[in-house]
């Protein structure tokens, strides 16, 4: 499996991996704004159940002198549409600094997971007239957050593998198949944790909005069931699928 050495860099300054391989990082040691940041994805994708469009998440992912940033915000295709919002703000080598979610529509609730001394903390509340709860996870601020409604998470994800498990050499990735890579991970929105298993299944031909394009399949595996992602030559997620669902995430 190859890709570029551009995508390489990015990752690996994401996700604080091969140092001497990474991207240099601005300098200026104040709060950087996103939009202060080097974009490294954007865009949206459609949600469709059963081939018929049930939704879009719309996000971006900055990298910045303190490490990056990830937002993205959920709406449905009904009227009015249903709305959330979220920001995940990691560390120069991948750890969760904070994670914001937020309902907008039709109601109003929010949530945010933090560190706390070696652990994450969890605070929510349902709606503004409900008391703010609390939960400690015995999860490192290494884990990994993968949300419902926020798919760019799981791109993260495969980027996070990537700088674990895959080798650069002459300017090419290239990432052995069929080897296993485990990770931690946190749904806040089910209030729950998973181990998730990563692995590199090759290059496959697929048709993608009506094209044959040659991409990079990585499936993310854990109790609940299996995702399959489909990756182009820059490690950005084009499609993904759940197994055995007719649920599928398609770049706009």
């Amino acid at each position: 499996m190859k890709s570029s050495y551009r995508l390489l860099a990015c990752t690996l300054a994401l996700f604080g991996s091969i140092a001497a391989v990474a991207a240099p990082l601005p300098k200026d040691k104040e709060k950087e704004k996103e939009h202060e940041g080097k974009l490294v994805d954007s865009g949206s994708f459609g949600i469709f159940q059963n081939g018929h469009r049930v939704g879009t998440e719309t996000f971006s992912i900055y990298q910045t002198g303190g490490g990056s940033v990830i937002s993205s915000e959920f709406k449905t295709e009904n009227t009015p549409p249903d709305l959330q919002s979220s920001e995940l703000q990691l560390a120069s080598n991948g750890d969760i600094k904070r994670y914001d979610w937020k309902e907008v529509s039709p109601e109003k609730a929010q949530a945010s997971v933090t560190p706390n001394a070696d652990f994450l903390t969890q605070k929510w509340s349902s709606g503004p007239d409900d008391k703010e709860h609390e939960q400690p996870y015995l999860l490192s601020v290494s884990t990994s957050i993968l949300d419902d409604y926020f798919f760019i998470q799981r791109e993260l994800l495969a980027w996070k593998y990537v700088a674990m498990a895959c080798k650069q050499d002459k300017g090419l990735v290239q990432c052995p198949q069929k080897q296993h890579v485990k990770f931690a991970t946190m749904n806040p929105h089910q209030h729950s944790s998973a181990s998730i298993e990563v692995e590199s299944l090759g290059v496959e031909k697929v048709t993608f909005k009506g094209a044959q394009v040659d991409l990079n399949r990585v499936q993310l595996k854990s109790e609940a069931g299996a995702w399959q992602l489909w990756l182009d030559d820059h490690w950005k997620v084009m499609r993904m699928s759940v197994s055995g669902e007719n649920t599928e995430v398609v770049r706009d």
